[in-house]
Order: C-alpha cells, then sequence, then structure tokens
C-alpha cells in the first residue's frame, strides 16, 4: 500500500519502483524521537527536484519541508548512496538484458575531444580588439 496521502506528482515513486530503491536508503539517525517524515517522501522531494529542475526552496508545500529533503539528499550523497543505488540499478538492468554486469566499453563525446584539442574555453574565444587602440589609430 502507498504511504502518499496527497494527489500523486509525476515524479513519484510508484510502490514497485519504491520496493527496488527502499533497501539502499539508510535507516533515520538515532536522534529523540523517531520522525514522522516517510523516506518514500523525502525520495519523491528529491525526485521532484530532479525532474523539474526547480530550486529546493521551490518545492511543493505538500511534500516534506525542502531543508529536510535537501539535507537528507546531501547526506546520502556524502555517504555514497546514490552511486551505490545507480551501481546496483545499472547491473541488475544489463543482467535483465542478457549483458555482463558491468560495462566492458565506454564511449568519449566527440565534442569534448574537439574543445579539447583547441585548447578549451580560451581556444575557442575569438581575441577582442582594443577599442582605445582603434581610437588612437584612427
Amino acid at each position: 500500500m502507498s504511504e502518499v496521502v496527497r494527489p500523486a506528482y509525476d515524479s513519484d515513486l510508484n510502490d514497485d519502483e519504491w520496493a527496488l530503491i527502499r533497501p539502499f536508503i539508510p535507516p533515520h539517525r538515532p536522534l529523540g524521537d523517531w520522525p514522522v517524515i516517510s523516506k518514500r517522501e523525502i525520495v519523491n522531494g528529491i525526485f521532484y527536484v530532479s525532474k523539474h529542475g526547480i530550486a529546493w526552496r521551490g518545492m511543493p508545500h505538500d511534500l516534506p519541508n525542502w531543508q529536510t529533503v535537501y539535507q537528507y539528499f546531501r547526506d546520502w550523497r556524502r555517504a555514497g548512496v546514490w552511486e551505490t543505488m545507480n551501481d546496483a540499478l545499472r547491473r541488475a538492468v544489463r543482467l535483465a538484458e542478457g549483458k555482463q554486469p558491468e560495462p566492458t566499453a565506454g564511449i568519449v563525446d566527440s565534442q569534448v575531444v574537439k574543445t579539447t584539442e583547441k585548447g578549451g574555453y580560451m581556444g575557442m574565444t575569438r581575441a577582442r580588439k582594443s577599442m582605445v587602440a582603434n581610437a588612437i589609430s584612427s
């Protein structure tokens, strides 16, 4: 049964998705009373910000407080939760597709190579003429 008691957003996890990632979410810290905010709602808040490309402060008010959601996001990032989750899910998808769990090759975007060959940003920026020098020579 879903824990959401509000209208669902398009970024919310369904029950099957939550079942996949729930094992990767660390338990609440043992501080004071047990938290009343569900981890699923915290993840829904993080995914809302990610999908809609908004600032943390722009989260809808029916999701948990933005400071709480951001703090969990930050703690989990520092603890490597997102990387661990992504690696495990990538392996599961690859195995389901009949592939080896780890990729054996990688692709480098050719645009990155071309930019680097030219010297990066400075190699692509045209030199500017000094307006002072033009005024003097006129």
